[in-house]
C-alpha cells in the first residue's frame, strides 16, 4: 500500500487530469502496474512513472528534482518516445516522497545528485513508457479485432492501417487500464527514435518559466505564513553564549524571536521587517570551538605540509629512481582558493506543522533525507512528512540543513502558524554551517621526461580538507585525488600523496570539481612544452588504451582547428578529462592584451555522454558549465579573516559577467550507449584548457588562482 501522503498525492493528481491509466515500475525492475479512471479505481502497483488521461494528457512522474537542467524534460522524452505521445500532449509532475518508490537506482536514496539522473533512469523510464503502449495497443486490439501487430502509434494517434481504425491515447486509457501488465515488453531501436536525440525538442518547463507560474521556494505563500531569519556566529564553529532580543522585539511587525540550534531566529511578518529586527540583536558568541584562522594562516600551514611525505594513494613503478635518471624534470606548485558556488537564487523553504503532520516546501534534491531527519527531530514517523518539491535555483547542497532549520523554528513556536525561512546573498556567501565551499588546496608537482621527451615519472603530492564524503583511498579524500588516482594517463612511474588537515571551514564536493583537472592538465601542457612537443600529440601518446578520452581529444581538436594559426597575441589549449562516466575535452581560444589580462574568444567542446537524449538541454549545460568554471577561474575567492568570510556580494565575489562569454561549439561523439552525466563534467576543463591557451598567448604560466583577484 501507498503511504498516505503518496496515496493522497496520486489521488489529487487524478482529479486534476481525469486520470485514466496510470503505469510503473519498482525500484528493482519488477512490472506492475497502477491502474485508475477518473471516479477512483482501486491501484495496484505501486510505483508509477506514467498516466494517461482520457483527454490524452501524458503526465510523466519525475522522480528527480528539477533544478535548471532539464531533468524533467529528459525523463519525460523517455516515456515519450517509447510511448509515441504527441511532445504537446506530455507534461511532468515531481514525485511525492517515497524512497521505495522513487529512488535513485544509483544510490539506493531519493535525491538527485552526482549527474546520475539520466544515467539510473535511461531503461527504468523508457521501459515505463514501452509498458504504457504496450497495453494501450493491446486494448486497441481487442476492440477493433484486429492483430497487435498491425497497429502503430503516431504522435498519440493509435491507427490500424488496413481497416482504417484510428483513436488517440486517451480515448483507449480507460480500456487499458484494466488490462494485464505484460513481463517483457521490446524497446525501440535507436535508428527508430523521433524524440531522443531531437535538437529542436522544446523543454517542458520553458512556457511556467518565461510567464512567471513557476515556482520556486521563495515563491511559496500559505495564509497566516510568518517569514524568518536566522542570526548564525560569524565564524565556522561558534554558538550562542548569550542573547538579548528587547530590541528586536520592539519592532513593529515582530512577532517572535527563539533560540535554536544554529543561531537566533527572528519570526515577522515580512522578510524586511525580519532582516532589520535581526540586525538589533545582541548575541554573545562562544568561540571556544569556532575556526579562527585567517587564509594567510592556513596557507602557511598548508605549506609546510607540502613539503613533508603525506599518505600514499597512488604507488605504481618507482616515481623517485625514474626521477633520478631522467634527462629533464619538470616542477610546479599550484595554489587554488575556497569558492562559493554563489547561486542566483538565495534558499528559502517553507515548513507547515500540525500533531499528525509536517508539509515542507522545498528545491531539496535530497528528499528522503529531508524526510528522515525532519522526522526524527518531530517525533514523527516518516510518512507523516510531506514534501512538496518546487523548482530550485540549481542545487549546490545546503537545502537539506535549511529545510530542518525552518522545521525546527516551526516546532519552536508549536506550529501556530507556517514558517518561510529566506536567506539573503550575503548568507549564500558567508553561510558558516551548511553549504560548504570548494577546499582550498596546494599541489606540487614533479614529472620526468627521458632522452626521447616521453613521460616517464610523474609525482603528485597535494594538501587539503576532506569533504564530507566517506569516499577515500588511505584516508584520503577521493574527491581531492581522484583525477590522479584515476587517471588514464598511461606514465609507468606514477606516485600520489595526500595531506588532510583539520580546519574547522565545511568544505562540500563542487559543482565539476576542476581543481584537481586545473592542476594535471595545465601542469601536462607545460611538460609536453618542456619535451618540444605538441600538446595534442603528447596527450594522445599518453592515452592509447583510453579510447573514449583519446577520441573526445582528436575530435575537439578537429572541430577547433588545431595547429591552424591564429595570428598575434592569440593562443589555443586544450584540456581532457573524464568525469561522471562521461569523457569530455575543450579547445579554448584567447587574445592577450597589452595590460596582461585576456579575453576568451571561443571554447570549442567534444563530449562522450552516450545518446545525447536532449542535445539542446545539454549544450545549454555545457555553456552554462563554461561561464561557471570561467568566472571563478577569472575572479572567484572566498577569503577569511580571523575566521570570518570576508565576501558578501557580487560585487566582491564576481561572477562571469556577459561581456566576457567566449562563443561555445559542442560536438557529440556519435554513439548509441546509454547516457552518462552531463550537469557536472563541462565545468570540469574549461579552467585548464583557457590556462593553456594564455600561456600560447602570452608565454605565461598561472599556478595560482584566481588568475585576477578583484
Amino acid at each position: 500500500m501507498f503511504p498516505s501522503s503518496t496515496r493522497r498525492e496520486f489521488l489529487k493528481y487524478s482529479a486534476a487530469s481525469g486520470l485514466g491509466l496510470i503505469i510503473g515500475f519498482d525500484a528493482m525492475g519488477k512490472r506492475e502496474a497502477l491502474a485508475a479512471t477518473a471516479r477512483g479505481a482501486p491501484t495496484f502497483a505501486p510505483n508509477a512513472f506514467v498516466r494517461v488521461a482520457p483527454d490524452g494528457t501524458v503526465t510523466v512522474v519525475s522522480k528527480h528534482l528539477e533544478h535548471g537542467v532539464g531533468i524533467h524534460t529528459g525523463l519525460a522524452t523517455l516515456v515519450a518516445e517509447e510511448l509515441d505521445a504527441d511532445w504537446s500532449h506530455v507534461r511532468v509532475v515531481p514525485a511525492p516522497a517515497n524512497v521505495e518508490l522513487y529512488k535513485n537506482l544509483l544510490a539506493g536514496t531519493q535525491d538527485t545528485r552526482g549527474s546520475s539522473s539520466l544515467r539510473n533512469s535511461y531503461e527504468q523510464y523508457r521501459k515505463a513508457g514501452a509498458v504504457a503502449r504496450a497495453m494501450l495497443v493491446s486494448a486497441a486490439a481487442a476492440n477493433w479485432d484486429v492483430p497487435v501487430q498491425e497497429i502503430s502509434i503516431r504522435k498519440s494517434v493509435v491507427m490500424h492501417v488496413p481497416s482504417g481504425h484510428r483513436t488517440t491515447l486517451g480515448k483507449l486509457a480507460e480500456a487499458a487500464s484494466v488490462l494485464p501488465v505484460p513481463g517483457e515488453v521490446a524497446l525501440k531501436d535507436p535508428k527508430d527514435f523521433t524524440l531522443i536525440g531531437n535538437e529542436t525538442l522544446p523543454r517542458t518547463d520553458t512556457l511556467e518559466k518565461t510567464n512567471g507560474q513557476a515556482q520556486f521556494g521563495i515563491d511559496v505563500t500559505l495564509p497566516d505564513m510568518l517569514i524568518a531569519v536566522v542570526a548564525h556566529s560569524p565564524r565556522f564553529g561558534g554558538k550562542v553564549r548569550s542573547f538579548d532580543a528587547g530590541k528586536a522585539r520592539a519592532l513593529p511587525g515582530v512577532v517572535d524571536v527563539v533560540r535554536i540550534s544554529t543561531g537566533i531566529a527572528v519570526l515577522a511578518n515580512s522578510f524586511w521587517v525580519a532582516q532589520k529586527a535581526r540586525d538589533t540583536l545582541h548575541i554573545e558568541w562562544d568561540d571556544s570551538d569556532a575556526e579562527t584562522r585567517g587564509t594567510d594562516v592556513l596557507h602557511a600551514q598548508f605549506a609546510a605540509l607540502l613539503e613533508e611525505p603525506g599518505r600514499v594513494v597512488r604507488d605504481d613503478g618507482n616515481v623517485e629512481e625514474a626521477l633520478a635518471r631522467a634527462s629533464r624534470t619538470v616542477t610546479a606548485t599550484y595554489e587554488l582558493p575556497y569558492l562559493a558556488h554563489a547561486p542566483l537564487e538565495p534558499v528559502a523553504c517553507v515548513a507547515r506543522l500540525t500533531n499528525e503532520r509536517c508539509e515542507i516546501w522545498t528545491g531539496d534534491a535530497s528528499i528522503s533525507s529531508l524526510q528522515e531527519h525532519a522526522a526524527g527531530m518531530l517525533g514523527l514517523k516518516s510518512d507523516q512528512i510531506e514534501i512538496h518539491s518546487v523548482y530550485a535555483g540549481g542545487h549546490f547542497g545546503r537545502r537539506t540543513e535549511t529545510a530542518m532549520e525552518v522545521v525546527e523554528i516551526v516546532k519552536a513556536i508549536d506550529g501556530r502558524a507556517p514558517v518561510k525561512l529566506q536567506w539573503n546573498r550575503a548568507e549564500e556567501l558567508q553561510n558558516v554551517l551548511f553549504s560548504g565551499y570548494r577546499r582550498m588546496s596546494m599541489h606540487r608537482v614533479v614529472a620526468g621526461l627521458d632522452s626521447n621527451g616521453d613521460l616517464t615519472a610523474y609525482k603528485h603530492r597535494v594538501v587539503g580538507q576532506a569533504s564530507r564524503t566517506d569516499r577515500h583511498v588511505n584516508g584520503v579524500d577521493s574527491n581531492l585525488i581522484g583525477s590522479m588516482v584515476y587517471s588514464t594517463y598511461e606514465v609507468p612511474n606514477f606516485f600520489v600523496d595526500g595531506h588532510v588537515p583539520s580546519v574547522g571551514i565545511p568544505v562540500c564536493p563542487y559543482r565539476g570539481d576542476d581543481s584537481q583537472c586545473y592542476v594535471v592538465e595545465t601542469f601536462m601542457d607545460e611538460v609536453a612544452h618542456a619535451a618540444g612537443r605538441d600538446p595534442v600529440e603528447f596527450r594522445r601518446a599518453l592515452l592509447t588504451k583510453d579510447s573514449r578520452n583519446r577520441g573526445v581529444l582528436e575530435l575537439a581538436a578537429e572541430k577547433a582547428g588545431w595547429g591552424t594559426p591564429l595570428g598575434p597575441n592569440r593562443g589555443r589549449g586544450i584540456a581532457v578529462h573524464d568525469a561522471y562516466y562521461t569523457a569530455i575535452a575543450q579547445v579554448a581560444e584567447v587574445t592577450a592584451k597589452p595590460d596582461g589580462t585576456f579575453k576568451v574568444d571561443r571554447v570549442v567542446c567534444a563530449i562522450n555522454c552516450g545518446l545525447p537524449v536532449n542535445p539542446d538541454v545539454i549544450r545549454a549545460q555545457i555553456e552554462g558549465a563554461i561561464a561557471f568554471s570561467l568566472g571563478a577561474a577569472l575572479h572567484s575567492e572566498i577569503a577569511l579573516k580571523d575566521g570570518v568570510i570576508q565576501q558578501t556580494n557580487f560585487h566582491d565575489y564576481p561572477v562571469l559577467r556577459i561581456n566576457e562569454m567566449p562563443t561555445v561549439e559542442v560536438h557529440f561523439v556519435s554513439t548509441d550507449a546509454a547516457p552518462t552525466g552531463v550537469g557536472e563534467p563541462p565545468a570540469v576543463v574549461t579552467s585548464a584548457a583557457v590556462a593553456n591557451a594564455m600561456f600560447a598567448a602570452s608565454g605565461r604560466r598561472y599556478h595560482r588562482l584566481p588568475w585576477f583577484r578583484v
